[in-house]
């Protein structure tokens, strides 16, 4: 251990609390800036999280992978109660440095989008919004073009001896994934016999935790951007409020909603 370690050298402190360089001289941007900023470094260790867990999905380790999931879910909360502090925001507030937002938009988001990959939710037109040949792009493409954390589970699903379709488990990965009868029927006889089938079933209500936990920030996402800007186009062109609300039926693990009415 180096005994010349400080707390400000060890966090990097200097280049932290200096990346925030607000354009206009109103004080709520300095807010508008660090609530983004945070939530890029809560997505940095989501999908770190995410990578580890369909490792460990793909290698059988079911009960390890609880950890890493709860993180996750827990990393969401976290992010979903930061739109309470952004909603001390009033509209006057943000009208007054919206003009310096530009072109710029959270559409742009490449951690965003790769946390949507990652977990099975695949639009391969996202990777326009990124520069050919750069990390964000290379990062989002590669999510794309790999097993997502679903594709994982029902693979694992069939290594366990349920009858998973081969649609589901050979398929082109950069596809949307399509919801299957076969799918959820396999998915139905783990929750129809949760204590023979424990690992699944744990699994199963930790993905489920994933997608409740995703669908409970996009609703706070689009209260809090009804609060501050009505029903006004967003930044960089985007519909506002109208898109963000499309996006509440999205679900990553489709099959493990729609078996519910089955039991």
């Amino acid at each position: 251990m180096d005994s010349k370690t400080t707390y400000g050298g060890y966090l990097d402190l200097e280049s932290l609390l200096a990346a925030q360089h607000p354009l206009s001289d109103q004080p709520d941007e300095l807010l508008f800036i660090i609530i983004h900023q945070t939530k890029e470094l809560w997505l940095k260790q989501a999908l770190a999280e995410l990578v580890l867990s369909a490792a460990l999905i793909r290698a059988d380790r079911l009960v390890e992978v609880h950890k890493s999931l709860s993180r996750v879910s827990r990393i969401q909360a976290v992010m979903t109660l930061s739109w309470d502090v952004l909603a001390t925001m009033t509209p006057s507030d943000y009208s007054s440095f919206r003009e310096v937002l530009g072109s710029s938009s959270g559409f742009q988001s490449a951690q965003f989008r790769e946390l949507e990959y990652r977990l099975g939710l695949k639009d391969g037109g996202h990777l326009r919004f990124q520069e050919e040949g750069s990390p964000n792009y290379a990062a989002l493409l590669a999510a794309l073009e790999s097993p997502s954390l679903w594709d994982e589970a029902n693979a694992a699903l069939a290594r366990g001896g349920f009858p998973v379709p081969e649609a589901a488990l050979k398929r082109d990965w950069r596809e949307p994934y399509q919801p299957s009868d076969a799918v959820e029927a396999a998915w139905t006889e783990v929750y129809r016999d949760p204590h023979r089938h424990w690992p699944f079933y744990q699994l199963a209500e930790k993905l489920v935790d994933l997608d409740d936990a995703l669908t409970a920030w996009r609703q706070k996402h689009v209260l809090t951007v009804e609060r501050i800007i009505g029903m006004k186009r967003g930044t960089g062109g985007t519909a506002g409020v109208s898109y963000l609300q499309s996006t509440l039926g999205k679900r990553a693990f489709p099959e493990l909603w729609s078996l519910r009415t089955r039991l």
